[in-house]
């Protein structure tokens, strides 16, 4: 369905990039009812990864009270975020548990028995001018909140909105396109709470330092629109405006949308901060006022569920960590044309198992498509060359030859024609007419080149120790050798030097036996003048007698050894 293009200011001209489809947006489904809060859960399942970076670390133990907006997790790195209770409760449990993920695999979660008395914890105190505090302040309040880019892609925000010092921004760009079809949650965000979205593009751009601001909006939003633009005029923000785009998938891409907006692209393998921009989701941002002025943490969001597997067809404001099945259940539960769940939307979206997982950060939809909505794919035949895929590629890749290359493994060539700045928008596999999974070669290219440059870093740190542990054997080597000499110096400077022309000293042990026996002679000497002789030389036997004259020999011989005393 195409909607009149809502009127810009004078003069704003837009960009076109390459590529994009058309698609049918199916957002009255979840439109035609009001945002609801979704109830407690008996149990809240917090992942411990919600965020692009480290897994955050518990600070709670099994057993432990908790209360609402509590930080159970704190971050690990720079690149990470922390976790918060959504109620209050007890620690019953933190072990693996499903999560959603495109691998399906489990990963660490704390789990929460809530007590139903939703009792908070001390926060920061409130803020009425948010502007007035120091910017460590806001960027601390930002980090501790656990605050994520809730557009789907979950990067840390205290990290984004803080670029450093290189990059110099110049425009805040607010992402409010949601262009994927059936998806409606930052659409009713802003109908619902547009002021709460300026206070915090307002912080946005002040901790940016930000000269302008472009709010985009495609244009089959018109009531989003128009709650837009009135409280901007309210908040008497300069140089800041409420822009409209046509609706094109993946406008909402954010390299796409900054090209529309500005006509830069962003450089390849580069980030929009390198050409002076910052670009921040909607609900990002009513995330960061709740943070700065209220001092509450990250701790629910609006998801919608949708699909003609959704009896009622709705957007619920619902608690991190409340699992998926009970919020089908407050939709009306499942009708009978449920044929496939999806967590995000049609073309970016994973498909699930189930649906006993918990809601994160980065979750946006829940599609429950009907087999029409969603057909099964049909085999997938050899491709052709047309070239479609090619054309409809945002990101003006050529598809067909990362397909080649990803089927044949060589992952060097397909980094080569630029695999990492595929944005996996499904284009290419939309328009394919062998039905050939395209994004399904890409993704796995992408895992096999991760997994080689983890490979290639554990054998260079490998190397690394290696030749570190050969120096130091090298270095202890030489110590020890130039201890051992520098022992033997001190032993050989110590030893009396010889007198010249051979009248060397005589060696101390053989001086002091000479020196014994002539003691013993002497004395041997003066007892013969006195005329005593040794007591125990009379009444000898004959063989004790031939022993001492051979002794007597032996001493008068002028070859024989001094005896030792």
């Amino acid at each position: 369905m195409r909607h009149p293009m809502k009127k810009n200011r004078p003069g704003r001209r837009l960009h076109r990039f390459h590529g994009g489809i058309h698609l049918p947006d199916n957002k009255a489904q979840s439109t035609a009812r009001a945002v609801r809060t979704a109830s407690l859960p008996r149990h809240l399942i917090l992942p411990l990864q919600q965020h692009i970076g480290q897994i955050a670390e518990p600070l709670v133990a099994v057993g432990d009270p908790v209360l609402k907006g509590q930080m159970i997790a704190r971050a690990q790195g720079y690149i990470s975020a922390p976790v918060h209770a959504s109620s209050s409760g007890t620690v019953v449990e933190i072990a693996d548990h499903p999560v959603p993920h495109p691998s399906g695999l489990n990963a660490p979660c704390i789990v929460i028995e809530t007590d139903g008395e939703e009792r908070w914890c001390e926060l920061p105190p409130p803020i009425s001018d948010p502007l007035s505090l120091d910017e460590a302040e806001m960027r601390g309040r930002i980090r501790d909140s656990g605050i994520v880019g809730l557009g789907g892609a979950a990067f840390p925000t205290g990290v984004k909105i803080n670029p450093g010092a290189g990059h110099e921004i110049h425009t805040l760009v607010i992402n409010g396109a949601e262009c994927e079809p059936y998806i409606t949650c930052d659409d009713m965000l802003m109908r619902g709470q547009a002021q709460r979205i300026i206070t915090g593009i307002a912080i946005s751009r002040f901790l940016l330092g930000a000269r302008q601001v472009l709010i985009a909006i495609e244009d089959n939003k018109p009531e989003a629109i128009a709650a837009m633009r009135a409280a901007l005029d309210a908040s008497g923000m300069d140089r800041a405006e409420v822009v409209v785009i046509p609706t094109l998938y993946p406008s909402g891409g954010e390299r796409q949308l900054i090209q529309i907006l500005t006509g830069q692209e962003v450089p390849s393998g580069g980030i929009p901060a390198q050409i002076g921009l910052v670009c921040q989701n909607v609900a990002t941002a009513a995330a960061i006022s709740d943070a700065v002025v209220d001092g509450r943490p990250l701790i629910s969001r609006h998801i919608t569920l949708t699909g003609g597997g959704i009896a009622e067809p709705v957007n619920l404001e619902a608690l991190i960590g409340t699992p998926l099945n009970e919020l089908v259940e407050q939709a009306g539960g499942y009708t009978g044309e449920a044929a496939r769940l999806i967590l995000g939307g049609p073309m970016m979206g994973f498909s699930l198992t189930h649906d006993r997982l918990p809601l994160t950060k980065a979750s946006n939809c829940l599609l429950a498509a009907s087999a029409e909505e969603a057909p099964p794919p049909r085999p997938a035949s050899a491709c052709i060359r047309c070239g479609r895929c090619a054309d409809a590629c945002p990101a003006r890749l050529l598809p067909q030859q990362l397909y080649w290359y990803a089927r044949a493994r060589d992952i060097e060539k397909t980094e080569a024609y630029h695999l990492f700045d595929c944005i996996e928008c499904g284009c290419c596999s939309h328009v394919c007419p062998a039905q050939i999974p395209l994004v399904h070669y890409f993704r796995y290219a992408k895992s096999a080149s991760s997994a080689q440059e983890q490979e290639r870093r554990r054998a260079e740190h490998a190397r690394r120790r290696h030749e570190a542990r050969m120096a130091r054997l090298e270095r202890l080597e030489a110590e020890r050798k130039a201890k051992l000499q520098n022992r033997r110096a001190a032993v050989a400077k110590k030893k009396p030097q010889p007198k010249a022309d051979g009248d060397a000293s005589p060696d101390p042990k053989q001086a002091a036996i000479q020196a014994a026996m002539r003691r013993a002679a002497e004395k041997k000497a003066r007892l013969a003048r006195e005329g005593q002789t040794p007591k125990n030389t009379e009444n000898l036997t004959e063989a004790q007698q031939r022993q001492i004259d051979r002794a007597e020999q032996r001493r008068a011989a002028p070859d024989h050894p001094p005896a030792e005393d």
